[in-house]
């Protein structure tokens, strides 16, 4: 093999290890992503569960060099208790008050890598007009080739806890309402096709 061929070969090599090692961008599946909620009613009288149908988003993730970030918008109007009194109730002015914030958004870096899997995501959590900081907990994350799409696909089961009069809901505050609310996100998100087709 002459100089020149050995030289492609090798450019070709070091071009395919930066290809592999480049960040993949992944498309959330709102099919299989539901963020839901868990709250106090009347002061531990018993727990209001809900989640929302629709959501959105793209999550960047480099395993080889540890970083990624996630970006996710949720429809708040899509909210859903199982009961369409309560969620009628819940779009209104005291508490979601979706006509003026439609949307909620949550904005992170993904953190604490351990065999190329996050153990966190430090971000921030926008609800009803409101952006504070709110680190989600990844408990379990895997990524495997999707079944179907022949892509990589991802997924996580991640939760925080927030006191939701920071964020200015504060209805039933004054009756003892514990201001607590546990979210809790199941995720998959899949590799978007022209990342897959590089």
């Amino acid at each position: 093999m002459n100089t020149s061929a050995l030289c492609l070969l090798t450019s070709l090599a070091l071009f395919a290890g930066a290809a592999a090692a480049a960040p993949a961008t992944y498309r959330i599946d709102p099919s299989h992503t539901y963020p839901s909620f868990e709250a106090d009613h009347m002061g531990g009288l018993s727990k209001w569960r809900g989640k929302f149908n629709q959501s959105a988003g793209r999550i960047v993730l480099d395993r080889q060099a540890g970083t990624g970030s996630v970006e996710v918008a949720i429809d708040v109007a899509s909210v859903d208790f199982g009961m369409d009194a309560m969620n009628g109730e819940a779009k209104k002015a005291t508490l979601f008050d979706v006509a003026q914030f439609p949307t909620a958004t949550y904005k992170g870096k993904l953190a604490g890598f351990k065999h190329g899997k996050p153990d966190k995501v430090v971000g921030e959590l926008t609800l009803h007009g409101v952006t504070r900081p709110l680190d989600l907990d990844i408990a379990q994350f895997k990524c495997m080739p999707h079944p179907v799409y022949k892509r990589e696909v991802c997924g996580a089961d991640a939760g925080a806890s927030f006191q939701r009069d920071r964020f200015g809901i504060s209805a039933g505050k004054d009756y003892g309402f514990d201001m607590t609310v546990n979210l809790r996100i199941q995720v998959e998100a899949i590799v978007e096709e022209s990342a897959a087709a590089t």
